[in-house]
């Protein structure tokens, strides 16, 4: 066969091509190869580095979720302590009053022997109490707190230790819903105790606490709490505690009171709520002193109380606008002398407020308290508790100014009619600031 190319470069060229194209080929190969491995060699080490992040990822959430369970502060404490590494929340609490009377002597609360902390308080300029509280997770399993009060009685400033508690966090290895706290400590009796009385929605507090709680129940000792596991909140719960604080009073054997209670509550709708409570205590009172010093009670006291509260947000936005309605009930019964006369009686005492938030930083309430009295024994006619036919009642307004939740300044008018013919006219000015770590109030 005779090929014939009518150029002879072309020639050239196709035979120069045939002779280098292995060559080539091969090295092209050889080239692909060695990219393909490379992309393979990156693909691994991408794959082994992201595998390494996932799993530090991992590690983290799993830690941060352990610390999260250890610094929760336990249900229904009232306090939101927030993380600070097991060292203590320190907080401040600035609370100062201007009054003015329309009697210079305070009137006596008919029918009833009252402790020093259930009178009116004092007249002019003063500093009601200035609050100084500690509180920290202790470890996993604990969280501590102490408050003390700083008070001018007499003339003198007075240090008073108003609550020194621990108490069980979840995870302490008792049952899910389960709490105990020991101590000293504003115990679980009705709506007001447990909170401190910088807390409430008015200047002073209602004549069932002055009268029955010397107005605030905070004895040593011990209480447990269960929240229930059912879709709806119930609480049951009791305690045991030295008997050294009024009612009780003259502890000699340690184990002078006890209590129980239980509450439930829950939702209505979007911007509705509700909770309501029975709570009894039960104390001996061993050596009982009014405030006046003239009667000393000796025997049993049974105290009952029951509590309600409402809340309706009109606007479903509780920070703009709010409607709460509360009210508590309380009926004593006491059996022993007041110096050595037999007494045996039964009182009640009650109150109902309604406080409206009708702008976020502007409140408005009035509130209303009544005391049922005894029968007088003879032996005790003229003294404190000889109330005649008079029933102590007290009506209170209200309206207050809160510029952040660390700062608010209120402005109180009173009427009270505590003993019969004699009304007393009551103004206040207070205010209560916060510094320094603060936790929410309770429900």
């Amino acid at each position: 066969m005779i090929i014939s190319f009518a150029r002879p470069g072309a020639a050239i060229a196709l035979a120069v091509g045939i002779a280098m194209s292995p060559p080539v080929l091969a090295q092209s190969t050889t080239d692909s190869a060695a990219i393909l491995k490379e992309i393979k060699a990156l693909k691994e080490a991408y794959e082994k580095r992201t595998a390494e992040l996932e799993k530090k990822i991992k590690a983290l959430q799993a830690k941060q979720t352990q610390q999260s369970a250890k610094v929760s502060a336990p249900a229904s404490t009232g306090r939101n302590i927030k993380d600070n590494s097991f060292n203590p929340s320190i907080g401040l609490v600035l609370n100062g009053k201007a009054a003015g009377f329309s009697r210079r002597t305070a009137p006596e609360i008919a029918g009833f022997g009252i402790g020093e902390e259930g009178e009116r308080g004092s007249e002019g300029l003063s500093i009601d109490e200035t609050e100084l509280n500690f509180s920290a997770n202790i470890d996993d399993k604990f969280y501590g707190s102490t408050t003390a009060a700083i008070v001018r009685e007499d003339g003198e400033d007075k240090v008073e230790l108003e609550e020194a508690y621990l108490q069980t966090l979840p995870g302490s290895g008792l049952p899910d819903g389960f709490r105990i706290k020991a101590g000293r400590a504003f115990w679980t009796i009705g709506y007001l105790n447990e909170q401190h009385a910088h807390a409430d929605d008015f200047a002073d507090r209602p004549l069932p606490y002055r009268v029955y709680l010397n107005k605030a129940y905070n004895d040593d000792g011990l209480e447990f709490s269960y929240v229930l596991p059912t879709d709806q909140y119930a609480e049951i719960g009791g305690g045991v505690f030295r008997g050294d604080d009024f009612p009780a009073g003259g502890s000699v054997s340690g184990m002078g009171g006890w209590s129980a209670y239980a509450r439930t509550g829950g939702d209505i709708g979007d911007n509705q709520s509700w909770r309501v409570g029975a709570y009894t205590l039960r104390s001996d009172a061993v050596s009982r002193a009014t405030e006046e010093g003239e009667l000393t009670f000796v025997g049993n006291s049974y105290l009952y109380a029951a509590d309600l509260r409402y809340t309706l947000a009109p606007t479903g936005n509780a920070k703009n606008q709010e409607i709460i309605l509360q009210g508590e009930y309380f009926r004593r019964l006491e059996d022993g002398t007041y110096n050595t006369v037999a007494y045996d009686d039964k009182t009640s005492g009650w109150y109902v407020q309604g406080v409206y938030k009708f702008a976020p930083a502007l409140r408005i309430g009035a509130r209303y308290s009544r005391m049922e009295t005894a029968d007088t024994p003879a032996g005790l006619a003229g003294t404190a508790v000889d109330a005649g036919e008079h029933s102590p009642e007290t009506y209170s307004v209200m309206a207050d100014w809160t510029n952040s939740e660390y700062g608010r300044i209120r402005f109180q008018y009173n009427i009270e009619d505590l003993t019969d013919g004699v009304k007393d006219k009551q103004f206040y000015i207070q205010y209560v600031m916060s510094l320094g770590a603060h936790g929410a109030h309770s429900y």
